[in-house]
This record gives C-alpha cells, sequence and structure tokens, in this order.
C-alpha cells in the first residue's frame, strides 16, 4: 500500500477518534463520545473510501469503539480477530473493564505486537518529559513495551479520582496506545 493512502486513512482515523477528552481508565461512559449509530456509519464509510484489507477494518472498528467506550461491541469484534491486534485490543477492552487478570491473558497471549517498539518509544518521550523515571522503568523494561506493567499501573490508579495527576498521565498514555495501534493497523 502506497504510504499517502496510510496517512490518508489515518487521518480519517484521527478524526473518529477527536474527542473532548482522553478514553478513561475505565469502562466509562464520558461525555463527548459518539452513540453507535452514528460511529458505526462514519466507519462504514471509511471502510468503504479505504483499501484495507477487511481485518484491517475490524481492528480499527473495535479501536475506535473502545475509544468511545462502546466496550460490549469492541469485544465482539476483538474476540474474533485471532491474530496478535485482536489480542490486544481484547486485553485493553478487558483492562478497561476492569477485568485486570483476563487483559494480562490477552496481553501474554498477543506477545510483542510490531506496534509496540513505536509505543515504547513515544510513552519513554512522554515519560520523560514528565521526569517519571519509576514509570518508565516498570511500563519499559529493557526498552520494550509491557503491556502487563501497564496494566498493574492502571489497577494501582483505579481508585484515584479521574483528575488524579497519575490518571491523566496514565489516560495520556492509554491515548498514544490506541493511536499507535491506530496507524498500525491503518498501515
Amino acid at each position: 500500500m502506497a504510504a499517502n493512502s496510510s496517512v490518508s486513512n489515518f487521518s480519517e482515523v484521527r478524526k473518529l477518534i477527536a474527542t473532548p477528552e482522553l478514553p478513561e481508565l475505565g469502562p466509562g461512559p464520558r461525555a463527548g463520545v459518539l452513540s453507535r449509530p452514528p460511529l458505526e456509519l462514519a466507519l462504514d464509510a471509511l471502510h468503504a473510501r479505504a483499501r484495507l484489507p477487511i481485518t484491517a477494518h475490524q481492528h480499527i472498528r473495535a479501536a475506535v469503539l473502545l475509544w468511545h467506550d462502546h466496550l460490549d461491541a469492541a469485544h465482539q469484534i476483538a474476540q474474533n480477530l485471532p491474530d496478535s491486534g485482536g489480542s490486544v485490543l481484547h486485553g485493553i477492552m478487558h483492562r478497561r473493564e476492569p477485568d485486570y487478570g483476563n487483559a494480562k491473558y490477552w496481553f501474554q497471549r498477543a506477545g510483542p505486537h510490531p506496534a509496540f517498539p513505536v509505543l515504547s518509544r513515544r510513552v519513554a518521550e512522554l515519560l520523560q518529559t514528565k521526569k517519571e523515571a519509576l514509570l518508565r522503568d516498570e511500563l519499559i523494561p529493557s526498552g520494550r513495551w509491557d503491556a502487563c506493567g501497564f496494566v498493574d499501573a492502571c489497577e494501582r490508579a483505579a481508585d484515584q479520582p479521574i483528575s488524579d495527576p497519575q490518571s491523566i498521565l496514565l489516560r495520556a498514555i492509554q491515548g498514544l496506545e490506541s493511536e499507535v495501534l491506530l496507524e498500525w493497523f491503518c498501515d
């Protein structure tokens, strides 16, 4: 696929996740998300325009539904995607549910997804600007993204208010995770 198509597809997907706030660490719902009918219509229109394999569209659909707090719909799609991308999306859904043990199972099943090196680099850059060396060491030990370490960090923050600085930072990391995966699925 041409690089311009990838960029164009991702810019269209980026519009679909342009919400006033990042997704919460938990299930939501939050204000400013699209309800399923208009979101499904927009995803169908993207599918009609984009020249991507059907599995890429299913990954994108699940990730966008997760972004908009439609966890059950995303779960139905992710559990039918037998590759590492489907397992990662399945893990994210369970992390947000929250079902932390099940999330770890799906991340372990996924193994090192090819998008994780980009995610590691972007999260490391964010954590360096925030001077969060301990969290960096937990999430990116040996320079590799540790999805289960992120599950643990989210679990520790679960009882914190949404305004807690650590929760805000973890939501930013979760946002990067979604963006990096969506870029990967669009490529």
